[in-house]
């Protein structure tokens, strides 16, 4: 089980983690972050935007409100440009934070329902479970991007918890 202080110390890692990857991926030309790079979606752009729109679907379950993020097929063309896809990223972290500075015990022993896209067919987990998922889904991309940088010569921070300020 988490506790809501867990969940805040990942919201705050997960602007961390973005700041670094994108501010990474700025020192590349557009056309490099393009590229498929044979990740699970292709290239950096792809893999942030899918990112980014998972983000804003879990948020979205999460608060009960109306989905308006699109299916799977749209997850990797969440914005035009990559500034754009940044400035939304940055503006979402923000949300993220806040939400999780709203959290309580109470809500994160609940149990959850929502219907999953993917599995086809209504899913019920605690809530913390999710909420696990949803941080665990971020990292795992970023992982994927923050390689996929370095391959590029780019030099993305450290992605371990210890050394993020503040703790």
């Amino acid at each position: 089980m988490i506790s809501p202080d867990h969940a805040q110390l990942m919201a705050r890692y997960n602007t961390w983690q973005n700041q670094s990857i994108y501010g990474a991926a700025s020192s590349v030309p557009s056309a490099e972050l393009h590229l498929d790079r044979g990740a699970f979606f292709g290239s950096i752009f792809a893999t942030l935007s899918h990112i980014y729109w998972a983000d804003q679907l879990w948020l979205e379950r999460f608060s009960h409100a109306e989905r308006t993020v699109g299916d799977m097929a749209s997850s990797t063309c969440q914005a035009s440009t990559f500034k754009d896809l940044q400035a939304k990223r940055t503006k979402f972290d923000a949300k993220i934070e806040s939400w999780a500075g709203g959290l309580t015990q109470k809500v994160l022993t609940a149990e959850f329902s929502w219907v999953s896209g993917l599995a086809g067919a209504p899913l019920k987990r605690p809530f913390w479970v999710n909420v696990t998922h949803f941080f665990n889904h971020q990292t795992h991309h970023r992982g994927q991007v923050h390689a996929m940088l370095t391959a590029l010569g780019a030099s993305p921070q450290d992605t371990d918890l210890i050394f993020m300020r503040g703790l």
